[in-house]
């Protein structure tokens, strides 16, 4: 409980980011379809967002070293209000670009902040639990976020001004605790070769999950309304995902710790690739058939990132796990830049389903590469895995969150490089 109520102010400053978040991803893509922008455009929205959150996951780090945990926390939450509200003063996707990749950094920095915090105070023997309940609460609030445009009318300024109001409410918890401020926050070096070395199926695989969920995470919306839903039922059909997908980890990582990883994997992507089918050749306009649907879509697509990373660290020497997961986070995020400008250019030039043959083709690569490799590197005993561990949407990941999650050794390990002796203090990801 002492642990619990140390932390709390820091929870509710990140129930309020990720509640102004989630209203400000979905009212761009509701908003930008009422105003005739193509999908397309509001593609490369989702693309401004994932190059704009890789920058704030590599660049926050020397911000913080130079002014400090509570002004770069300013700062974030400051400039996120502003782009929002700006969003709503320009309505052409020339602005919205750029604003949403100032929300992706934004939102990276202010996240990785808090984070860092919650590390601090996390000893070991409350570090998992504390990492269940961040996830929990980003988890609610997110959807919390998304739902609140059920109760009002998009094309007012409402949304817009609302995640502004959040944002700016986000400052309070951290500005007035009593926490000590943390050490610095890890800094990222994305090592490619060495990253694919350990595990080449990781590696293309997480591009793959980074393509499709990025797709699906900025365009369910467009969908959704293409197809003649009403903004409830739109608002429903991007969160029912998240939370199917986060209920999904535990039967999947139960499965995957006992058996080989690579073999879930192929059956998840096997599963989300039928789904893909299922909107492409049958179309359906029944409103729960197309809920359900989504659900079972997000329940694949968003447990395979975990499982992704738990393979990876069954292969990865001991004490790299967290540079190992940092870098297929940074993949992550490279394939996240791509996945929606392609699948905005499909449903253009396509139709609505251009969405989901952008997820199927992402899917067939991932499942085929995953078969190539089961077939030539045997699988790792089951002694020897590495624990599964529950991740939320890695479009809400950043490097501090992987040191938050994968433990002790965040605090002390050198993360430099795989060789490299340890060093107190010196963090980084590589």
């Amino acid at each position: 409980m002492k642990q619990l109520f140390s932390v709390t102010a820091l929870l509710l400053g990140s129930a309020l980011l990720l509640f102004a978040g989630g209203m400000n991803a979905l009212i761009l893509p509701i908003r930008g379809t009422e105003e005739g922008f193509s999908a397309a455009a509001l593609g490369i929205l989702g693309t401004g967002w994932a190059l704009g959150y890789v920058a704030g996951c590599v660049i926050t780090p020397p911000l913080v070293g130079k002014v400090g945990h509570i002004r770069a926390f300013g700062v974030m939450a400051a400039f996120a209000a502003v782009a929002v509200l700006l969003s709503l003063i320009f309505i052409t996707p020339y602005a919205w670009v750029p604003l949403r990749a100032l929300s992706g950094f934004c939102f990276a920095g202010a996240a990785m902040i808090v984070e860092s915090w919650l590390s601090e105070r996390a000893d070991p023997g409350s570090r998992g639990r504390i990492f269940g309940l961040y996830t929990m609460v980003n988890l609610v609030a997110s959807t919390a976020g998304q739902m609140v445009l059920t109760l009002g009318d998009a094309s007012g300024f409402l949304f817009f001004v609302l995640p502004a109001i959040f944002y700016c409410l986000a400052l309070v918890p951290t500005a007035v605790s009593s926490t000590a401020v943390p050490k610095p926050l890890v800094s990222v070096r994305l090592d490619l070769r060495a990253l694919w070395r350990n595990s080449p199926v990781a590696v293309f695989g997480v591009l793959c999950v980074g393509i499709s969920n990025s797709a699906f995470g900025t365009l369910a919306a467009v969908y959704a309304d293409r197809v003649g839903l009403a903004v409830s039922s739109v608002a429903l059909f991007a969160s029912l995902p998240v939370l199917a997908g986060a209920l999904s980890q535990v039967p999947i990582g139960y499965l995957s710790d006992r058996m080989d990883r690579r073999k879930v994997l192929v059956a998840v992507a096997a599963t989300a690739l039928a789904v893909d089918l299922l909107f492409i050749l049958a179309p359906i306009q029944d409103v729960i058939a197309l809920l359900a649907l989504s659900a079972a879509f997000g329940g694949a697509i968003y447990a395979m990132y975990p499982i992704i990373i738990a393979h990876a660290n069954d292969h990865a020497p001991e004490g790299t796990a967290i540079q190992v997961s940092g870098g297929l986070l940074m993949v992550f995020g490279i394939g996240s830049i791509a996945g929606p400008a392609f699948a905005g250019f499909a449903m253009t030039g396509l139709g609505e389903w251009g969405l989901f043959l952008t997820s199927a083709g992402a899917h067939v690569l991932l499942i085929l590469f995953a078969i190539v490799r089961i077939a030539a590197r045997a699988p790792v005993e089951a002694e020897d895995k590495a624990s599964f561990v529950p991740a939320p949407s890695a479009r809400a990941l950043t490097p501090e969150t992987v040191a938050l999650a994968v433990g002790e050794e965040a605090e002390t390990g050198d993360l430099a490089a795989p060789e490299a002796a340890p060093q107190a203090g010196d963090s980084n990801l590589r």
